[in-house]
């Protein structure tokens, strides 16, 4: 039996990040690409937002539709909610990818007073150029309410400095990372090269040596969107097996 594949969002995203890979694994797996709460259709109050909270859910989901052998998979924010949804539910996991995800490290989280101002900066540098694409999903970005956003960023990075390390280090199952960008000594976030390391991807190797890391250079933050084929590809070979 084909195995389920649940699809997990980014820092304020929807669910139509997803869009062609559904598309493309839909017709022969069950798929799963709920929006998370306070995103997209999903209504929530901003102390109901955070990794744990979104992981529980995610777990619910995998019990709720019990489903067995599921396959996670995060962009972004989503990389951490899978790696919470896996500790909630290993026993439901049967393998995990994170797409383009990152550590904020052990820096104290800040506080967000301009949501919209903090967003646009954020989002505008996801993208190496300008494009419909990029606008599109920075618009997206300030209609998250501010409440959520501004609640919502600084327990990521919380989550990073608590749980990631050990997040990591409990993923017991096949590990797939599929990264474009990093965040470099400035905060800017940059593509990357192939045969590049990052702070991240040397966290991941120390913690989850297992993990098999896959670089697509000359893309930005969304490779699933912008070079759908290039992700479907390595998830096809990842999935199969």
């Amino acid at each position: 039996m084909a195995k389920p594949l649940v699809f997990v969002h980014g820092f304020a995203c929807t669910h139509a990040d997803w869009q062609p890979l559904v598309a493309h694994f839909g017709a022969s797996h069950p798929t799963f690409a709920p929006d998370l709460r306070g995103h997209g259709a999903t209504h929530a109050r901003p102390e109901d937002c955070s990794i744990e909270t979104y992981g529980a859910d995610i777990a619910a989901l995998l019990e709720g539709k019990d489903l067995k052998g599921a396959v996670l998979i995060g962009h972004s924010m989503g990389c951490r909610v899978v790696l919470q949804a896996c500790l909630n539910a290993p026993e439901r996991v049967a393998a995990i990818a994170l797409i383009d995800g990152s550590f904020q490290g052990n820096r104290p989280p800040v506080a967000i007073e301009d949501y919209p101002d903090v967003a646009r900066k954020i989002f505008e540098q996801m993208f190496l150029a300008p494009s419909e694409l990029g606008a599109a999903i920075v618009e997206r970005a300030l209609r998250l309410p501010a409440t959520v956003g501004s609640a919502l960023f600084p327990r990521m990075a919380r989550w990073d400095a608590e749980n990631m390390e050990r997040a990591l280090a409990a993923v017991k199952v096949p590990l797939l990372i599929i990264q474009s960008t990093y965040l470099n000594a400035e905060r800017k976030r940059v593509a990357l090269k192939a045969g590049e390391t990052t702070p991240w991807l040397d966290l991941v190797r120390r913690n989850a040596p297992q993990a098999r890391i896959e670089i697509i250079p000359g893309t930005g933050h969304f490779p699933q969107l912008e070079v759908p084929r290039e992700v479907i590809r390595y998830l096809e070979s990842f999935i199969q097996p």
